[in-house]
């Protein structure tokens, strides 16, 4: 049965016994092989990441590009990208760096710290907020919308999800009308502005981007930096070489990737009947990608189940592969780079507390724990 502290011992029992099976109580097939999975998550003309309509008003989602195949998907991604670019991205570089020394202050001022609620929750959902124009005062909103968001996929009861929906889009239609009646410099005005072969977005459209991006984009770099912790907590002399060497930044952020995959699984929906190895896929039926178990195949990576700093060829698809590739990737790495920096200028060791009892995100699409108690020595 698989643990959501450490589903790896069941996703490498799944690759050698079942890796590709139907499971009764979710619904899906689920893929575990690493071939298997990127098959799934890159052929979309047969996997559709179209969900079907569900008719229940929880379908945010469904114009955003996470939930389109093309062409409309490539009107959407060519559009959004605009907002996008490395210069764009590098011009957040001071910001997010100001951002990341100010959260430490906090939580080095805490007495009983906590890594996620004092720093890797606040660092994206600000980065975030402000590129949409969220004001200060209503962050907390979002952090909760998107924590009930999230943990929607294991609630049966969508009467209790369905006003979440509704309260996250209406804010987000009124955001969209403020700012078609009086433009600001943030990243809704822009792609109310932005037009490619004629084409704006719409009001769905955008209410799909911001849901997206402040869903996927804050919970992908929350998990990120609060698995290198943990990773640091397991394995205290990766964190010591790290110190030692800062320019294994870019390894560390790529096999924590790799090894504590922040995205879990990712649905897709069978076009047509599909063969995957020696199982046949009915048309319709939803197939969950597991990405996490592919990340730790050992076809793929040589011991996989071991933390590597100096891992070469690391293929992992921890973002995604193909035209669903995340388009938010260079800023999650942006913040996971300026967070890992000052963290090694800062502290000393930073480990979780023996007595912590770590709980879970209460969902199959991602991995990352609520909360994260750490004992701090610094170097200041």
């Amino acid at each position: 049965m698989q643990s959501l502290l450490n589903p790896y011992p069941w996703f490498k029992t799944m690759r050698e016994q079942h890796p590709i099976y139907f499971d009764q109580t979710i619904g899906s097939w689920v893929v575990f092989r690493y071939a298997d999975v990127k098959q799934v998550m890159t052929d979309y003309e047969h996997f559709s990441s179209a969900p079907p309509d569900r008719g229940d008003g929880m379908n945010m989602f469904a114009n955003s590009m996470l939930m389109t195949d093309p062409p409309r998907h490539r009107q959407l991604r060519s559009l959004v990208n605009l907002a996008f670019t490395p210069r764009m991205i590098e011009q957040l570089h001071d910001r997010i760096d100001g951002l990341v020394n100010r959260l430490l202050d906090d939580m080095l001022a805490q007495t009983e710290p906590d890594f996620i609620r004092d720093f890797a929750t606040p660092l994206p959902m600000t980065v975030i907020a402000e590129m949409l124009g969220v004001p200060t005062e209503d962050q907390d909103k979002f952090k909760y919308w998107t924590e009930r968001i999230i943990t929607s996929s294991n609630n049966p009861n969508i009467s209790e999800i369905v006003p979440i929906y509704q309260e996250f889009g209406a804010y987000l239609f009124g955001m969209i009308e403020q700012r078609r009646n009086a433009p600001q410099a943030d990243l809704i005005s822009d792609l109310l502005k932005a037009q490619i072969d004629g084409e704006s977005l719409t009001d769905m459209d955008l209410i799909g981007f911001c849901a997206l991006l402040l869903v996927a984009g804050n919970e992908t770099t929350t998990n990120l930096l609060g698995n290198a912790v943990r990773v640091f907590s397991e394995q205290p002399a990766i964190y010591a070489e790290l110190r030692a060497n800062p320019s294994l930044i870019p390894n560390v952020l790529d096999e924590t990737l790799r090894y504590y995959s922040p995205v879990k699984a990712m649905p897709r929906h069978a076009h047509t009947e599909q063969q995957i190895g020696d199982v046949t896929i009915p048309a319709g039926q939803r197939v969950m990608a597991v990405i996490g178990s592919a990340n730790r195949d050992e076809s793929q990576f040589p011991d996989a189940d071991t933390f590597d700093i100096h891992r070469k060829g690391n293929q992992h698809i921890a973002f995604g592969h193909g035209i669903h590739y995340c388009l938010g990737a260079p800023l999650a790495r942006l913040e996971g780079k300026l967070a890992l920096e000052a963290m090694l200028k800062r502290i000393e060791t930073i480990t979780i507390k023996p007595d912590a009892q770590l709980e879970p995100i209460p969902t199959p699409i991602t991995f990352g724990v609520k909360n994260l108690p750490v004992l701090i020595t610094t170097s200041e």
